[in-house]
């Protein structure tokens, strides 16, 4: 039996083991390590379906597995990780009079983090049955939205701009970015896919302009470039789905 059909499988459990010490960072208080693996696992779920094709191997038990990597690193994950962001807004910045019982939202409100986690694995699943994403998706890819909360915390921690550091310590930020994470992920609109079939430009230059774009993003803007870079790319695909549609 050739080891080579097991190799994407293998990057895939790796991105599924980095996803679980992300998970148990945060649980321990330590996010900005967390992210840092997070963002590993990320990284390894590009490279094994590209794996899969260099090889030749794609597989139905590599798409599920792929799946349920994504369910943790990208789902469970930031999932958490909005939990501990709302946890310590709510915590540091009251926001109720003080005649009513915060103490119980305090507790209560942190819990809506994981509608991330309840809209990456609806995502998830639609994804494994809809034969129309297999070269671009429709809806914010998981990973995508995992690192636009990963964004939040490189923000949050090491950020020069003011405003925006302010905003991921609002709890009147957070949940209706929350929801609106969950609507990126489900919502009906085509988004270009980042795997490359072949690496010309004539038939790539969309993606070839995303990554140019990104690398100057996150040079000039450093932190919050993160958050850029995942706005450009609706964009771009926003853009690249009128001209296609006219």
């Amino acid at each position: 039996m050739s080891i080579k059909r097991h190799i994407p499988n293998i990057i895939t459990l790796g991105n599924l083991f980095c996803g679980c010490i992300a998970v148990f960072f945060v649980l321990q208080e330590h996010v900005y390590i967390g992210c840092i693996f997070a963002i590993f696992g990320i990284v390894l779920d590009f490279f094994d379906g590209f794996a899969a094709r260099l090889l030749k191997v794609q597989s139905e038990l590599g798409l599920q597995l792929d799946s349920m990597a994504d369910l943790i690193t990208s789902g469970m994950f930031p999932g958490a990780l909005m939990f501990h962001l709302i946890k310590y807004s709510a915590e540091v910045s009251p926001f109720l009079p003080s005649t009513l019982p915060t103490y119980d939202l305090i507790d209560w409100l942190p819990l809506l983090g994981f509608l991330i986690t309840l809209g990456a694995g609806y995502r998830l699943a639609v994804f494994n049955l809809d034969t129309r994403q297999t070269t671009s998706f429709i809806g914010l890819p998981t990973p995508a939205n995992a690192l636009l909360i990963i964004s939040l915390i490189f923000i949050n921690q090491e950020s020069e701009a003011i405003w925006l550091v302010n905003l991921t310590k609002s709890i009147w930020f957070l949940i209706p970015f929350t929801l609106f994470s969950v609507f990126l992920m489900n919502m009906n609109l085509p988004l270009m896919g980042l795997k490359f079939k072949t690496f010309k430009v004539k038939e790539n230059k969309l993606k070839y302009l995303f990554f140019i774009l990104s690398i100057l993003l996150l040079t000039i803007f450093k932190y919050e470039g993160l958050l850029y870079t995942i706005l450009l790319y609706i964009m771009l695909s926003l853009l690249d789905s009128r001209k296609t549609s006219v």
